[in-house]
């Protein structure tokens, strides 16, 4: 993946030259501006080139700067943004999305089209790559240059595929059915708009992207010899897209007439990720927080997918406390996240923070932290007394994918990978599905079923530097609560919370809550007590806001092949 970040510039370049900026209209499906295919230099390094270009929209989906330059979660009822002037947010939080006012979300729409024109436009320019790697070349002399380059473009072409699918998945969890543009060039002539594919349409295409073209993809990039293009899509990865988009279309959004066989068809793709040869993927044994830190996921066997970034000090001056300088305390999370973490042992009169499972203290900053090399006190009159300005609302900050002790004065920097699908996810996704299908305890009719349910979710709270109890008790409709709580725990702060809520149609009875936080006072023996209070209203409206508006420009331009969602 070297190699890609270096090109991003000239791919950047390349975009423009080819007429996909993000103020093209994406649904346009003719390349109406020069240069063409015809009139390109057919090389073997802009073979390379463009089969870069549909990577680089994925800048868009790292999601701890995806709104207000911070995390989504703020969307959600699990943080509230402390940043008075972040107006990103505002349209989930307040209720006012419209199509003259969809939210920053808009760039993913504009950045997943972009994506998948730039992988039409290579799967259409490469379909004579074959010749094009042989032209000006003795494969004889220079055999291991070529094999190289067999290898390399045979797999950007199913990876172009694998991209398509990916965006598409993207497309539909925010704006439900979408138009499906598999072609860059038209005819002349030809009728430029194409119609709004239904929901599940979507869904079964990109289920045949994958499955037509998972077998033209490595394996695994780390494994056989060229570990500088690990982190381009995968058999693992394109596994993984597969099983979530299928678990979204089981959920009840999407199937509201709880047919199980979705379940079961979800199940079976989460499955192929935990079985399939080759893929090797186990939960991270470094600790749960270690596993967020620097580059630690790029060489763990539970990382399926990272979305790599340069080193950076954005996160952190983002999200630090207020009180640490650089810090803006940026997205805080809510007492209704950190309430929901289990006590592990007894219950601490003395500190309500203490003995639980061990992910709060590795995914919140609390009072009484240690963070940045000091103790975080909150009480009236000390430091990060919450009477200061800009200071957290909810008495929390976040902890999860933030470089400990970096020095912004001097503008030290970290790196921070987003981690866009991981194998305990999928271990989630298939805990969810299986007990859908068939309850917590049954392994269903396939005899190549691996774990029940239960026993995929209990490996998930049995991680390393977690050891959580197992769950045993419950039919299927308590094991779904253990389930959603699960997620929420695991996965906080990953992008996964706002859509679950949609797709279990969670969203209404949940996002119309207050958020709530605490404010500290100290005793005089040096305990504090802590008091619990609303901080933030918030507006779900529903059921219009199950899915997103699409910009009013797309509608405009679409010429009626665009039907804006209900309720905007």
């Amino acid at each position: 993946m070297k190699n890609i970040r270096s090109k991003y510039l000239i791919i950047g370049c390349l975009l423009v030259l080819l007429g996909t900026s993000c103020k093209k209209d994406f649904l346009d499906t003719q390349m109406d501006t020069l240069p063409t295919p015809e009139t390109i230099q057919t090389t073997r390094s802009s073979l390379t080139g463009f089969a870069n270009a549909f990577y680089a929209p994925l800048n868009n989906f790292v999601g701890f700067n995806t709104l207000d330059g911070s995390f989504f979660e703020a969307a959600t009822d699990d943080a509230q943004q402390t940043v008075t002037f972040a107006q990103g947010v505002i349209p989930f939080n307040q209720a006012t999305l419209s199509e003259a006012n969809p939210s920053t979300e808009v760039n993913k729409y504009y950045a997943s089209y972009e994506g998948i024109r730039a992988a039409n436009f290579f799967l259409d320019y490469s379909s004579n790559w074959r010749a094009m790697i042989t032209k000006n070349r003795d494969t004889v002399t220079d055999v291991t240059n070529y094999n190289r380059d067999k290898l390399f473009i045979a797999a950007y072409r199913g990876e172009a595929h694998i991209a398509r699918a990916f965006y598409y998945s993207e497309l539909i969890k925010r704006y439900g059915g979408v138009p499906i543009v598999t072609k860059t060039l038209q005819q002349a002539g030809n009728d430029l708009t194409v119609a709004r594919s239904s929901y599940d349409d979507v869904v079964n295409y990109i289920v045949s992207e994958i499955d037509r073209y998972k077998d033209s993809v490595v394996v695994n990039w780390k494994t056989n010899g060229f570990s500088d293009q690990d982190g381009r899509f995968s058999k693992g990865s394109a596994l993984a897209i597969k099983a979530r988009t299928l678990l979204y279309a089981a959920s009840p959004l999407h199937n509201p007439s709880n047919d199980l066989s979705k379940w079961a068809r979800a199940a079976t793709a989460a499955r192929e990720v935990m079985v399939t040869a080759g893929l090797g993927y186990a939960l991270h044994t470094g600790g749960y927080g270690n596993y967020f830190q620097g580059n630690n996921a790029l060489n763990s066997p539970e990382t399926i997918l990272a979305i790599r970034r340069l080193a950076s000090n954005d996160l952190e001056r983002a999200n630090y406390p207020i009180t640490t300088t650089g810090g803006a305390s940026g997205v805080t999370p809510s007492h209704n996240l950190v309430a929901e973490y289990e006590l592990k042992g007894a219950a601490d009169p003395a500190n309500i923070y203490a003995n639980r499972d061990p992910r709060l203290a590795e995914t919140v900053v609390l009072n009484g932290s240690t963070w940045n090399g000091r103790t975080i006190d909150q009480s009236p009159g000390a430091f990060d007394n919450v009477s200061k300005a800009n200071t957290s609302r909810t008495g929390y900050y976040i902890k999860k994918f933030l470089a400990p002790n970096l020095d912004l004065v001097n503008n030290a920097t970290a790196q921070h990978q987003w981690i866009a699908y991981r194998y305990a996810e999928v271990l989630l996704n298939y805990a969810e599905a299986m007990n859908e299908a068939y309850g917590p305890d049954a392994l269903g009719p396939d005899v190549a079923s691996v774990l029940s349910a239960r026993q995929a979710l209990n490996l998930v709270r049995a991680r390393t530097g977690v050891a959580m109890p197992a769950v045993t008790a419950g039919g299927k409709d308590t094991f779904r609560m253990v389930v959603k709580h699960e997620r929420r725990i695991e996965l906080a702060f990953e992008d996964h919370r706002y859509w679950d809520l949609l797709r279990w149609n969670d969203a209404a009875a949940i996002l119309n809550q207050p958020i709530q936080g605490v404010t500290v006072t100290k005793n005089a023996n040096g305990s504090f007590n802590y008091a619990v209070s609303n901080v933030a209203t918030r507006i779900f409206r529903s059921p219009a806001m199950y899915y997103l508006p699409f910009p009013r420009a797309e509608v405009v331009r679409s010429n009626g092949s665009i039907v804006q969602n209900p309720g905007y």
